[in-house]
């Protein structure tokens, strides 16, 4: 049995998200069926994380075994022939040990999610963006971000939905920068809680219009409540950016 990586990177609009959900478009599912139109029998591929319906992915990794050996670039070549023309595509592949797991072999995972910050709406980057009109202040928002670091309990900052069993995280890493009129907010952590990237990135950017005071973050998080944090930002900024193993 050969144990294989391969790093995938797609546009979610379109897909019910990563997961498979019976007969319902989802990345998984794509996946799937290109490697049965390749290998000829039904293959489960196991991913490094989910993303909702309409979020992106620049490096996704999943995982899945074949009897037969092939050379990687054969399974890039094969797959991304057979998912032609949906916007996925397998960026590398590898031959890996037996032990790798796609999911519980990852010690952190890293995202990105985009604004553009301007009056008029997106358009090469339609469904890419979250497109927000009232100017956003860098600075205050950096600030407000701060309090975010570290281990704690992001009750308040996941899903009510979400269904962990603890809300404890440790976010090592959130950066926001600025290029002209177009934000980018970088996250990293071992694991995320559902929704839990998008509703930061909401309640940062009410305090980057001036909604919510810098300490307004700090007050949330402490509440351990959903509904003390901001909104949840749209699916289509978000981007599913790497995983570490």
């Amino acid at each position: 049995m050969f144990r294989y990586k391969i790093t995938i990177e797609y546009d979610g609009t379109e897909f019910f998200g990563w997961q498979l959900q019976g007969c319902l478009p989802t990345i998984q599912l794509a996946v799937e069926n290109a490697l049965l139109s390749f290998y000829g029998r039904e293959v489960r591929i196991f991913g490094s994380g989910r993303t909702d319906k309409g979020v992106h992915a620049l490096g996704q990794v999943a995982h899945f075994n074949l009897e037969k050996e092939y050379p990687p670039y054969k399974i890039c070549e094969a797959l991304n022939h057979f998912l032609k023309p949906l916007p996925i595509s397998i960026v590398s592949a590898e031959i890996t040990d037996n032990n790798f797991h796609s999911r519980f072999s990852a010690v952190k995972r890293s995202y990105i999610y985009k604004v553009l910050n301007r009056p008029s709406p997106p358009s090469l980057d339609k469904n890419r963006v979250w497109h927000v009109v009232k100017p956003l202040n860098l600075d205050k928002m950096q600030e407000a971000s701060h309090y975010l670091l570290g281990k704690h309990d992001f009750t308040s900052f996941c899903s009510t939905d979400c269904q962990a069993k603890s809300k404890i995280r440790t976010l090592d890493e959130i950066t926001i920068t600025k290029n002209h009129d177009a934000f980018e907010f970088f996250l990293e952590s071992r694991s995320f809680l559902h929704n839990q990237v998008r509703i930061i990135v909401g309640s940062l950017v009410k305090v980057g219009k001036g909604e919510w005071e810098v300490d307004m973050i700090k007050e949330a998080l402490e509440k351990k409540n959903r509904a003390a944090a901001g909104p949840t930002a749209p699916a289509h900024g978000l981007y599913f950016y790497k995983v570490d193993f």
